[in-house]
């Protein structure tokens, strides 16, 4: 097995852990500024992070709030709807004064659409980033609607490299420093803080047959469509069953595409997600860029080694010919999957070696490096 070399953006923008572990010295009011709570429908990667930084961050003694667009459900901490899924980004700022109040730091999810906080809001500002949307707005928005994604690129943009100008930044991964500095965003002003894995319960039993599994919202930068294709191709050489694992607006359009031996479960508990990752011989994710991929690493903690492509995001939670493979192109990814498939001692290697490296992943070390941060923000700001 070839032996890992850091790749360049390891280097540029390592491990969080660099940073200690300090929370301020007595309890914090932070409010979290988000388009969605965990309970929501549409809630992915960003909401989970989100509610675990924020319950793990009132379990060390600091009163936390998300206020949030659409439904807001009971949480150990406080969550507040401000309206609507879109109508909230105008309401946040009264929402903040009226029903939330004074905080001492107000962390802003900027996850496309932007809030623009540092501009409305008198007090210590940190953006939280999951990945830097630049060519997601043309996939979303094609055709006649390409000046809407022209105009939203440049909000982003101007959002994270200007109105941000002065606060710090958290990037959940390497790749995402990188995109945040290649919009013009300062090295200094970066803070990369990863996503933590909850420690797995006891193992589930292994598939006997192949069983290939796609974990996440079913949207078009996913590209679970391209991952059908490709299983027209695999099938045959490998048989045994496809899962598709997730909801949402592409799920009618992906159903009607799928040939044989494919299911689509749609939303599944904790419990049926855990026996799925340990169970799947590959966990596959043909997504066009991640901020970081939590699944891969999910599924890590559980010996069950991933296929991705080389995009952002991913190509930091997968350890390329350690953890799982990367592809650089459809046949790649393709003939990586056949051979993992063939190779019962390959993946058997694999998925312990994920499994090793998931450990240094846990939820309480985000937290503490979240902290560390939220304090750093805390202490540099000035009226």
């Amino acid at each position: 097995m070839p032996q890992h070399v850091p790749s360049p953006l390891r280097a540029a923008f390592p491990r969080s852990a660099q940073y200690p572990p300090a929370l301020p010295p007595h309890p914090r009011r932070i409010v979290f500024l988000a388009r969605r709570d965990l309970g929501n429908p549409a809630a992915g990667g960003s909401e989970l992070l989100v509610d675990r930084l924020a319950g793990g961050l009132t379990r060390l003694g600091h009163q936390v709030t998300l206020l949030c667009g659409g439904p807001a459900a009971y949480r150990d901490y406080r969550v507040v709807s401000a309206g609507g899924d879109l109508g909230h980004f105008l309401r946040a700022r009264p929402a903040l004064h009226r029903q939330v109040g004074d905080c001492d730091l107000l962390v802003e999810v900027c996850n496309g659409l932007p809030y623009l906080a540092p501009l409305w809001h008198r007090g210590p500002t940190l953006c939280l980033v999951n990945h830097v949307h630049t060519d997601l707005w043309r996939m979303r928005f094609g055709g006649p609607l390409a000046p809407a994604a022209r105009l939203g690129r440049r909000l982003e943009h101007w959002a994270l490299a200007g109105a941000q100008r002065g606060g710090l930044l958290v990037a959940v991964s390497p790749s995402t420093a990188h995109a945040l500095r290649a919009i013009g965003v300062e090295r200094d002003r970066i803070r990369v803080v990863h996503n933590g894995v909850e420690e797995p319960g006891p193992r589930a039993l292994r598939s006997p047959e192949p069983l290939f599994v796609a974990m996440g919202r079913l949207v078009e930068y996913k590209r679970i469509d391209l991952l059908l294709r490709l299983w027209e191709r695999v099938r045959p050489v490998t048989g045994g069953r496809l899962v598709i694992v997730g909801d949402g607006p592409e799920r009618e359009r992906l159903e009607q595409l799928a040939g044989p031996h494919v299911e689509f479960t749609g939303h599944v508990s904790e419990t049926e997600k855990h026996r799925l990752l340990c169970a799947a011989w590959l966990l596959l994710h043909p997504s066009a860029v991640e901020g970081w991929g939590l699944v891969v690493t999910e599924a890590a903690a559980r010996e069950t080694p991933a296929i991705a492509f080389d995009v952002p995001g991913l190509r930091d939670s997968v350890v390329d010919g350690e953890t799982g493979l990367l592809a650089r192109g459809e046949s790649s990814f393709a003939a990586a999957w056949c051979t993992l498939a063939l190779s019962t001692e390959r993946r058997t290697l694999m998925g312990r070696a994920a499994r090793d490296h998931a450990a240094r992943y846990r939820w309480n070390h985000t937290v503490h490096q979240f902290g560390a941060v939220a304090a750093e923000a805390v202490r540099g700001w000035t009226p």
